[in-house]
Formats: structure tokens, C-alpha cells, sequence
């Protein structure tokens, strides 16, 4: 029984970071995260007779994590799961032929510190399998194939939904600073 403790403490202790991400990411500051939380915990532990070692556990958590939140989100916000046809359709979305040749070089004069809470700040603003996708990639640095694994989705729509992603920040990012305001 002490070893299964023990065991759990370190599941836990090593997933703990990559599923407040994806719960984070997925669901914003909903009341809910917590709850949300110990029940992917629940769910891990429920299943784990079932673990077949095809992937890293970790990937497998996070598989259970994402699945978890995506249900969530169809069950109390269905508005937040529909993914836009294409890039025109996402909010605030402004065309790369408005953007000057100077502002593309706006970035290189901000902090590292700055770029990164901006990018966060942007980031928060995109539908939240885009937000995931992001984290998941970018922050947790998994590969395209561990995503596949924990958002069951085909290896193209998730580059797809990367490449989309990075466009809207960027476009975005280009759009609300100029080189003036920096």
C-alpha cells in the first residue's frame, strides 16, 4: 500500500506541470480547474491497469488530461470547441498585407521578458485547442507525434493548427505594436 503511495506521489510529481498546462490552457481560470484536475488524477489512476506502454506515461496523462478538458468544454462552453474553417474567421485577425516592413522587426527590440508575457497575452486569446497546441509544443517542447498521441488528432491537422496558431500571434503581435509603441 506504501509503494503504491509512493507511486502515485511520483506520477503525479512528474505530470503535474504538463496537465495544469493543458486544464490551463484549455479550460482559462475557470472555477472548475481543480475538480478538473483531481479527476484526470482519478481517471490516470482508475486506468492505469490499462497502460500499455505504446507511449511515454506521461503522454498517456496528458492524452487523458486533454480528453478530459475537451469534454468539459463540449458539456458547459460548446462555443469554445468549434476550430475556425480558416484564418479570416478568427477574431481580430488582421490581413499580413497591412503589416509595414518595419514592424517586422519590432520584436527584436523588446526584452525577452516582455516578448514572452506579450506572446502569453496573445496566446490566451485563441481558441483553446490552438492555445494547447501552443503550449504543448512550444512550452512542454513535445513532439508533433506526442501530441497526436494526446489530442488524438491526424499529424497534419495538428501542424495545420500550429502553422494557424503562429500566424494569428504573429499577425496580431505585428498589429498591436508598432515600432513606435516599443
Amino acid at each position: 500500500m506504501d509503494g503504491d503511495r509512493h507511486a502515485a506521489t511520483l506520477l503525479i510529481r512528474h505530470t503535474e506541470k504538463l496537465v495544469a498546462q493543458i486544464v490551463f490552457k484549455m479550460t482559462g481560470n475557470h472555477p472548475d480547474r481543480k475538480d478538473l484536475i483531481q479527476d484526470i488524477y482519478l481517471k490516470t489512476f482508475r486506468y492505469l491497469p490499462r497502460f500499455r506502454f505504446q507511449c511515454k506515461l506521461s503522454t498517456w496523462v496528458a492524452q487523458i488530461s486533454y480528453t478530459t478538458c475537451l469534454d468539459h468544454l463540449k458539456k458547459y462552453r460548446p462555443e469554445l470547441i468549434a476550430i475556425p474553417a480558416d484564418d479570416e474567421s478568427l477574431p481580430g485577425n488582421i490581413s499580413t498585407a497591412k503589416i509595414s516592413r518595419e514592424a517586422l522587426d519590432a520584436g527584436e527590440l523588446l526584452s525577452v521578458k516582455e516578448r514572452s508575457e506579450i506572446l502569453e497575452r496573445l496566446n490566451a486569446a485563441l481558441p483553446p485547442v490552438y492555445r494547447t497546441l501552443i503550449t504543448l509544443f512550444h512550452k512542454e517542447e513535445l513532439s508533433i507525434e506526442e501530441i497526436t498521441d494526446i489530442t488524438g488528432l491526424p499529424t497534419g491537422t495538428v501542424k495545420s493548427y500550429l502553422f494557424r496558431a503562429r500566424k494569428v500571434l504573429k499577425e496580431r503581435l505585428l498589429y498591436q505594436y508598432s515600432k513606435e509603441d516599443i
